[in-house]
């Protein structure tokens, strides 16, 4: 029985049962509502809820099938009893396809009624309880936007947390796709000037000149196409946090001018001469070891060491694989549900070797792979295919005895893409489909690519 009073809708059309289902029902600690009329009840559902709702099918206006479809458009999860006569239990079997708990016949024995009211609405409770409980987990398996429960990923957290709310700049170093911009964003997001703006600015996508616009605005007339004046990101910024991703990549002018920017909180506009306070926290990334390039000279000392306050240093996945099986099923998860697609995960033998991966481009890698195999999916339980894993089938010869890889001696474009496609082919045991499926281009196109390697 269940440990809790329930709010139990019965819906008939005769008087006389909703009287007689309330006369039995008086025995139980459950609160019961009689309807006669179906949209009345469904009135009553969309205002206050209920834990169960009992309906016969057979109803003028809107019918028990009707109330049925419209309580599932709205709510999945709610029990639905349905109450049919002999002649309607076909439709009594479809209204269970439409998701339908349970169905009863006329005359219902209450005894047997009874106990499929309590299983339905355990059923429910049971629900509740491994939300939570799913909920709970997650909540002990990540924080601060990311997954991982390794103590690599308990010593980031902490860090963050005891460091948000101080305003000083921060190096996050770590190889690409080992999530640095959530890391900067969880010292902002976790920090007490949260809602003011959290700028981010890719320092390797832009030249000189685009990058110092960018930062510090420009005024109007400065150079050729600037027809107004506008404010820099690091203006825009003010009051909150700027990440400057791969900062590695800053020509030594342009560290000049952010040393001055980091030092003095003030920034003057391209084609300016006034001054302008800022308040912004730096945070910044690179791939690249920074101390290292400050010994051999490519990094200014004196910005590498105002901007290390703090450094935090995010391990690569190969360092903390007992994250990876959280990390897949959350990516499965996440993917699944934008996907429509209905998938539990990898099989064992899948998992093993995911697990004995080293993964180069590490969690962008990862939720890359994870994206690719439940687009392609076939079935609840996901196969890894070896042309989306950058690692060698099983059998492969080990790595020591592998051979060259296909840039080893840096060739040119036109070379690395022939070695390249040749190489897929191979895996493919010659497969121009299949090649071209992985390549993203048409049949047709890879045909002519072959066919003027073979001619020229």
């Amino acid at each position: 029985m269940s440990d809790h009073p329930a709010r139990i809708l019965f819906i008939d059309d005769e008087p006389r049962a909703g009287e007689l289902f309330t006369r039995l029902m008086r025995a139980t600690p459950h609160e019961t509502e009689v309807f006669t009329d179906a949209a009345a009840a469904l009135a009553a559902i969309e205002s206050g809820g209920c834990d169960l709702v009992i309906t016969d099918l057979s109803m003028p206006g809107m019918s028990g099938m009707d109330l049925l479809r419209a309580i599932r458009a709205q709510d999945s999860e709610l029990p639905v009893i349905i109450v049919t006569g002999y002649s309607t239990v076909d439709n009594a079997i479809e209204a269970m396809r439409l998701g339908a708990t349970d169905f009863v016949k006329k005359p219902y024995d209450f005894d047997e009624l009874l106990i499929q009211i309590e299983r339905s609405l355990e059923a429910t409770r049971m629900r509740r309880e491994l939300r939570v409980l799913r909920s709970q987990v997650r909540d002990t398996q990540q924080r601060f936007g990311m997954i991982g429960q390794s103590e690599a990923m308990q010593r980031i957290y902490a860090t963050i947390a005891k460091v948000a709310d101080i305003r000083c700049s921060v190096i996050i170093e770590g190889e690409s796709g080992t999530g640095k911009e959530l890391v900067a964003r969880a010292l902002h997001e976790a920090s007490p000037w949260r809602e003011q703006p959290f700028v981010v600015i890719d320092c390797g996508a832009l030249t000189d000149t685009l990058l110092e616009s960018e930062l510090f605005g420009h005024e109007k007339g400065a150079f050729t196409g600037a027809v107004e004046s506008r404010a820099g990101l690091l203006e825009t910024a003010s009051g909150g946090t700027v990440f400057l991703d791969e900062i590695c990549n800053i020509s030594d002018a342009m560290q000049t001018k952010l040393l001055r920017v980091v030092q003095e909180q003030q920034i003057t506009r391209v084609g300016g001469v006034r001054p302008i306070s800022i308040d912004v926290r730096f945070v910044v990334a690179t791939n690249r070891n920074l101390e290292a390039m400050v010994e051999a000279g490519q990094f200014r000392h004196d910005l590498y060491h105002r901007l290390n306050v703090l450094k935090i240093e995010l391990p690569p996945l190969r360092e903390r694989r007992e994250d990876i099986p959280l990390l897949l099923n959350a990516a499965i998860e996440e993917c699944a549900e934008r996907f429509g697609r209905e998938v539990r995960g990898f099989d064992s033998a899948s998992l093993e070797r995911l697990m004995a991966h080293d993964w180069p481009g590490n969690v962008r890698e990862l939720r890359n792979l994870v994206e690719r195999h439940v687009a392609l999916a076939e079935g609840p339980e996901l196969h890894l295919m070896d042309e989306l894993l950058s690692m060698p089938p099983a059998g492969a010869a080990p790595a020591g005895n592998a051979e060259p890889a296909i840039d080893h001696d840096l060739p040119d474009l036109h070379t690395l893409e022939r070695r390249y496609i040749e190489k897929l082919l191979a895996l493919n045991e010659g497969n121009r489909e299949k090649t071209a499926r992985m390549l993203g281009i048409n049949k047709s196109t890879l045909w002519r690519k072959l066919q003027a390697w073979q001619t020229g």
